[in-house]
C-alpha cells in the first residue's frame, strides 16, 4: 500500500495553517505596505519590509511561547513587531497606523488556486483551520477568504503559539480525533515539523520549491500547490 493510499484510508480531517498557506500573506501585505511606505517617504523595498515584519513577529511569538507565561494575543505581538521594524527603519508612525497595518491581516485573500482545491478536498474530508491568529481575527477573516471551513481553531485554546505541541494536541482533542487521523497542511517547515512531531500526518505546500531542512519530522506528502495536493489525495 502506498503512503498516499494510507493517508486516504486514515485521514478524516485536513487541517490548515491560515496565514501564508490558505491566504497570501506576503503578497497581500506588500500591497498594503507599498502605498503606506511611499506616503512615509521611505525608499526601501516594501517586500523586504513585510519580510522583516513577519520574521520579527515570528521571533516574538516563539519567545512568548517559550516563556510559558500567559498567552499574548497575536494582534499584540503584531503591534510590537510592526513598531519594532518601523523603529529600525527610521519611519515615524502613530499607534493608529500600527493598528491599521496589523488589522489588514484579517482582510487577506486566498491564493488563486485555493478555493477550488479546498472545495475538492471537502468532498472527502472535513476542513479545519488551526491558526496562530486570535479568535476574533479569524472570525473577521471568513468574509474575506470565503472558505466554508468546518471549524476554525485559534491556538489561544492551547495558550501557546504553534509549533508548541499543545496547539496540535488541543486541536485534535477539540475535534475528537486521533492525531494520525489529521493531515496538517502548511506552506512553511516549522508548522509541518511541529504537527508531525506531535503525531499528525503532514503535507507541505512548497510553492517556492525550496528544499526541506534536515529533520526526523519530514512531511508525508509535498505538493507545489494546493491543487496538486487535492488531486493527489481525493
Amino acid at each position: 500500500m502506498t503512503n498516499i493510499q494510507k493517508l486516504k484510508d486514515t485521514v478524516k480531517v485536513c487541517m490548515f495553517d491560515q496565514y501564508g498557506t490558505v491566504v497570501d500573506m506576503q503578497g497581500g501585505l506588500v500591497k498594503i505596505a507599498t502605498p503606506f511606505l511611499e506616503g512615509k517617504g521611505w525608499t526601501g523595498n516594501p517586500n523586504s519590509f513585510v519580510t522583516w515584519w513577519r520574521r520579527t513577529h515570528f521571533e516574538n511569538s516563539m519567545i512568548d511561547a517559550l516563556l510559558h507565561r500567559e498567552h499574548t494575543p497575536y494582534r499584540e505581538i503584531g503591534h510590537r513587531a510592526v513598531s519594532q521594524v518601523m523603529d529600525r527603519s527610521g519611519i515615524k508612525y502613530t499607534k493608529d497606523e500600527v493598528k491599521y497595518l496589523v488589522g489588514e491581516i484579517e482582510k487577506l485573500e486566498c491564493f488563486p488556486e485555493v478555493p477550488a482545491a479546498l472545495a475538492k478536498l471537502q468532498t472527502r474530508y472535513k476542513l479545519v483551520v488551526l491558526s496562530n491568529g486570535d479568535r476574533d481575527m479569524l472570525e473577521t477573516a471568513k468574509k474575506y477568504h470565503k472558505i466554508p471551513f468546518d471549524n476554525v481553531i485559534s491556538v489561544a485554546e492551547a495558550n501557546s503559539f504553534k509549533p508548541h505541541v499543545a496547539t496540535y494536541t488541543k486541536a485534535a482533542e477539540i475535534l475528537g480525533l486521533k492525531m494520525d487521523q489529521i493531515l496538517f497542511v502548511a506552506n512553511h517547515a516549522f508548522d509541518v515539523i511541529g504537527a508531525k512531531s506531535a503525531g499528525m500526518r503532514t503535507a507541505m505546500i512548497n510553492r517556492r520549491d525550496r528544499p526541506f531542512e534536515e529533520t526526523p519530522h519530514k512531511p508525508d506528502i509535498t505538493a507545489p500547490t494546493m491543487k496538486d495536493l487535492a488531486d493527489a489525495i481525493v
